[in-house]
């Protein structure tokens, strides 16, 4: 006998892709942790983000890596962070957007749009902190990247930020999504922009203590991603947004032919 109905698929499970990358992340900050202090210290400044890197003016062998590391920073940096409160919080933001956007873009194109918000925050910070001889880690513009991009689909009909009850994560994340102009008109995306722009001043001015009070927060970054997701989403995003007629109508019937003289 056949079932009457096939169960639906939870909402909320994580697609393999969501989960290589957190398991990625935490294997890295593992084998960071479990390193002498030195070689730690060293990983720090090899693969984080230091501004000062940049600065023709500076010359310093303090910094490992060479021409390279000047190269690769720019997205290495997002693979570590300073303890677990930092790693668990980036994934707690990560796992609903980053899952939609997954199922969305398939592990492809989700890795590349994750480096890509990744390299627009070190360059936004690169650019607010010139000279700084601090490194910067942590995977935060990227998840601000991924919250953007979701921002342009969640609150469609029948998605995960919706009202009406989405039918299965798949179709959830599959939804027609906003041009850019639409977004930024919506009232629902604008209010979670404002929220979220709220959010980083706040950050910005140190009003809120993530983790040790002696870390300070990225902001600028965290926007560079933002901003580099939503303006980027549409060259990533492989859904048409022209929604489907769910009833299209029948073709045309061609006219009749001439009917022959003295009928009617």
């Amino acid at each position: 006998m056949q079932p009457l109905s096939s169960p639906r698929e939870p909402i909320l499970t994580i697609p393999g892709a969501m989960t290589a990358l957190l398991a990625l992340l935490a294997v890295i900050h593992l084998v960071r942790i479990m390193l002498p202090y030195e070689l730690g210290e060293w990983m720090i400044w090899a693969f984080g983000f230091v501004p000062a890197r940049y600065d023709l003016a500076l010359s310093d062998p303090r910094f490992p890596g060479g021409e390279a590391a000047a190269v690769w920073t720019f997205l290495t940096y997002a693979l570590l962070h300073a303890d677990a409160s930092h790693i668990i919080f980036n994934a707690l933001w990560m796992l609903p957007f980053g899952s939609a956007l997954a199922r969305r873009f398939g592990a492809a194109r989700f890795f590349l749009f994750l480096a890509v918000t990744a390299v627009a925050g070190s360059l936004a910070h690169l650019l607010t902190h010139q000279h700084e001889v601090v490194p910067m880690i942590g995977a935060s513009a990227s998840v601000s990247g991924a919250m953007a991009a979701s921002m342009r689909f969640a609150f469609g009909h029948g998605s995960f930020l919706s009202f009406a009850r989405p039918a299965d994560a798949d179709r959830a994340a599959r939804v027609p999504a906003l041009s850019l102009f639409q977004a930024l008109r919506n009232p629902r995306v604008l209010a979670f922009l404002a929220v979220w722009f709220g959010i980083n001043i706040v950050f910005g001015i140190g009003a809120i203590a993530v983790g040790s009070a002696e870390q300070s927060v990225a902001w600028q970054a965290h926007i560079g991603g933002f901003l580099a997701g939503l303006l980027l989403f549409s060259l990533f995003d492989p859904v048409s947004r022209r929604s489907e007629d769910p009833s299209p109508l029948p073709p045309a019937e061609p006219p009749p032919a001439d009917l022959p003289d003295g009928r009617i």
